[in-house]
């Protein structure tokens, strides 16, 4: 069975907190460079800018995945990820609904920039992405599967929206098979599951080289899907 180096955490200029220069076009390139064979784009509550993603990682070779890093209503980062993009955009559009009517001020967060397939300037979405949508977190892995994704906590060691610093516990009854850990984190300190390593980066510099490798059967997006779902 082939194995692919990863990276399922990544963000564009449509996050608010992301550099501006981390366009669709440009965050494919770094992977690319990096040596990574199958990527992710994860911005915050939204994946609008999915289908420019897509479009130039499959231009670089690349196996690329449609998802979100949403945020529950206890403010718990979970990672979102899909096969196909139209079930992306789906769940998408059903997030953005349950977002609070908060608009982003750019000039104190950030820009949240849209990018079209050409990778030009296609407006800012309004709602400010940061904020907690009104989804619970024992919702959101049966709410991604579904559309056929999968879920999972997001750097479940870190000290502020994670699983463990908001909630303090793990629970089977919340749908999670396995979680999202740093580099270099304190293993005892987390619950015995499976886990998987991601950059969670917001700017093209923080994107690592190749180290981190998963078996699929094929180098599809819809295998990479079954194999994090035999974690």
């Amino acid at each position: 069975m082939p194995s692919v180096y990863y990276d399922f955490h990544l963000h564009s200029c449509l996050s608010p907190c992301a550099d501006d220069d981390c366009t669709p076009a440009n965050l494919a390139g770094m992977c690319k460079l990096a040596g990574l064979d199958a990527v992710a784009l994860t911005d915050h509550n939204t994946s609008a800018n999915c289908r420019a993603f897509l479009k130039h990682a499959d231009r670089h070779g690349l196996i690329a995945l449609p998802g979100m890093e949403l945020t529950t209503s206890e403010e718990v980062h979970v990672v979102c990820l899909f096969a196909a993009l139209d079930a992306a955009e789906r769940f998408s559009g059903e997030i953005y609904a349950r977002l609070p009517d908060v608009k982003n001020r750019p000039e104190r967060f950030g820009n949240q920039r849209l990018c079209d397939e050409d990778d030009q300037p296609a407006g800012q979405l309004d709602k400010f992405l940061l904020t907690a949508t009104d989804i619970g977190i024992y919702d959101v892995a049966a709410a991604a599967a579904r559309l056929g994704g999968i879920a999972f906590p997001a750097h479940i060691d870190r000290e502020a929206f994670s699983l463990l610093s908001n909630l303090g516990l793990w629970d089977d009854g919340m749908g999670f098979a396995f979680a999202e850990r740093t580099r270099g984190a304190d293993l005892s300190r987390l619950p015995g599951i499976p886990y998987l390593i991601n950059s969670d980066a917001h700017r093209l510099d923080a994107v690592p080289d190749a180290e981190f490798r998963l078996e699929a059967e094929f180098p599809t997006a819809q295998s990479i899907i079954d194999a994090l779902r035999k974690l």
